[in-house]
């Protein structure tokens, strides 16, 4: 897409936009995203569906974000612009905690690795989150699972992915153990950002959070999901430290959350496997398969 067709799109919407200042994106699998300035010298994030059957999904991402909004201290995205065939909205403060570079998959940091709050300020925005009511993830039309419905839901993905993808024997054993064992799982479900991990978390440079983003995983459902990528990023002492400031926010823990939480980020590549399928992406199916299926030296 061609910076002058983005900038009339825009216009189309009410959207006057500097064409020097517009970058974009296209890796994303149902939107491109660009990055723009007014005319006011204000900071846009467009994201441009590449399909036009995306006006559910749109809608239903509006939704999660005008019940979200509500009960966090945090921001989230403001979208003043969604329509089929736009969703726009002002850059929100400060950078991610991590980047990743598209070319070299390099890691860059913006907090310091040592000395943050990222772990209490954390706890304090998952608290409020995780007590949003169930009846307002449903009336905003939110997906809603049961711990044993989440459970099942793990275990039709095994089997969708072994049959299409493959799986190693030694990874669905693993799997269908955790998903099996009742000690392991919280006998409640609350509402889960859904793919919440460092790089869609915005921070100062002290690790302060000042606004969560990419809200389109948002369901009720199994607490850990939301604990899974700090353990990937953070490592196993700090998810301790983070269930332990999340118990101090008032917020429900269970016995066995930690190893919970570590079992369900083993299972990444099964997530990873869905996520490839649902795109068709040859790169994505290649990848997954590497991770699934081929044996691991």
């Amino acid at each position: 897409m061609k910076n002058d067709e983005i900038l009339n799109l825009a216009l189309d919407h009410g959207l006057r936009l500097k064409d020097e200042a517009l970058i974009l994106n296209e890796m994303g699998i149902d939107f491109r995203v660009a990055f723009a300035c007014d005319l006011h010298g204000l900071k846009w994030v467009l994201r441009i569906p590449r399909r036009e059957d995306l006006a559910d999904q749109i809608q239903h991402e509006k939704n999660i974000l005008n019940l979200v909004k509500k009960h966090l201290s945090v921001a989230v995205p403001d979208w003043k612009i969604a329509s089929p065939r736009l969703v726009a909205y002002p850059l929100l403060e400060n950078r991610p905690v991590i980047t990743f570079n598209a070319q070299n998959f390099e890691v860059s940091w913006h907090i310091d690795q040592n000395e943050n709050q990222i772990v209490s300020s954390l706890a304090t925005i998952l608290s409020q989150l995780h007590k949003i009511s169930v009846s307002e993830a449903t009336v905003s039309g939110l997906k809603v699972l049961s711990t044993q419905q989440a459970r099942q839901e793990i275990l039709d993905n095994i089997d969708e992915v072994k049959r299409e993808i493959g799986i190693r024997p030694e990874l669905e054993s693993r799997w269908r153990k955790w998903v099996e064992t009742n000690t392991y799982w919280p006998d409640f479900s609350v509402f889960v950002h859904g793919d919440l991990y460092a790089g869609h978390i915005l921070s100062d440079r002290s690790g302060k959070i000042s606004g969560l983003i990419d809200w389109s995983e948002a369901q009720v459902s199994d607490p850990a999901i939301d604990f899974s990528g700090h353990l990937a990023v953070f490592g196993e002492k700090s998810l301790k430290e983070l269930i332990s400031e999340y118990e101090k926010c008032g917020a429900r823990v269970w016995t066995t959350m930690f190893a919970h939480t570590c079992e369900r980020h083993a299972a990444s590549p099964l997530k990873y496997g869905v996520f490839a399928m649902k795109t068709g992406v040859a790169e994505h199916l290649d990848a997954a398969r590497n991770q699934l299926a081929d044996q691991q030296s």
